[in-house]
């Protein structure tokens, strides 16, 4: 396994400039880049599978493209496996560039890998008994909220190391689940969709929607409480 070298493990002439390690730390291991390369690619296939899952159900509809990729964008889901399929190429390729290197960010991949887990725990808690697919739809099914979210914390315990998280970085964690929550309840009121029960406001009202919505927010904030103390007891 890889050393793992954590940002308090810097030169004092690297701390005092502020500058932050990306991830993989100075010589990574074939372990750490093969695993990166893994998650993206099974995030991208999955994205794509979807892609064409949902297009070509609207298609059948009478809708259209446009509608279909509409519809891709209004799961969470989607729209995290995304995120994990960008950030875990950008590890994987190690690349040079600004928006590589903010992908690499140990804060960042820690963000990423607790969105991905926290849409795997709501799917399984919460959504899992609302249909029952079969054949590849089952196997996408579970790249997307079993497997994908299980390899991103793998990644994470055995590759991310120990760093500094300050208030600010957690509260703009908090930036994705709201605005997700925002933009979804004003286009289910544009268009009378909710791609999830418990915040469907023509079927629940605004009330219990946003006491849903209100419990939702509380179980992500928990879920960074646990991966931050989980990042703070770790060895230097």
């Amino acid at each position: 396994m890889p050393k793992l070298i954590s940002s308090e493990s810097q030169t004092p002439r690297s701390k005092q400039s502020g500058v932050e390690h990306a991830l993989p730390l100075h010589t990574p291991g074939t372990a750490s880049l093969l695993l990166a390369a893994c998650i993206a690619t099974i995030a991208w296939l999955a994205l794509a599978t979807q892609t064409d899952v949902t297009v070509h159900r609207m298609l059948a509809r009478g809708l259209s493209v446009f509608d279909g990729f509409e519809r891709l964008s209004s799961y969470l889901t989607n729209l995290t496996v995304f995120t994990v399929a960008l950030c875990f190429s950008f590890v994987a390729a190690l690349g040079r560039s600004p928006l590589g290197r903010f992908f690499r960010k140990p804060p960042v991949v820690t963000a990423v890998v607790v969105y991905i887990v926290f849409v795997g725990l709501a799917y399984n808690l919460l959504l899992r008994h609302l249909w029952t697919p079969s054949g590849y739809r089952a196997v996408l099914n579970e790249c997307l909220h079993t497997v994908i979210p299980v390899l991103s914390i793998i990644y994470w315990v055995l590759f991310v190391p120990r760093f500094h998280l300050t208030l600010r970085q957690c509260l703009l964690w908090l930036i994705y689940p709201l605005g997700y929550l925002c933009v979804t309840l004003w286009r289910g009121s544009t268009s009378d969709f909710y791609p999830y029960p418990f915040i469907d406001v023509g079927e629940l009202g605004y009330p219990h929607v946003l006491f849903n919505a209100t419990l939702l927010v509380l179980a992500f904030v928990t879920l960074m409480g646990v991966f931050i103390a989980f990042n703070h007891r770790r060895p230097h």
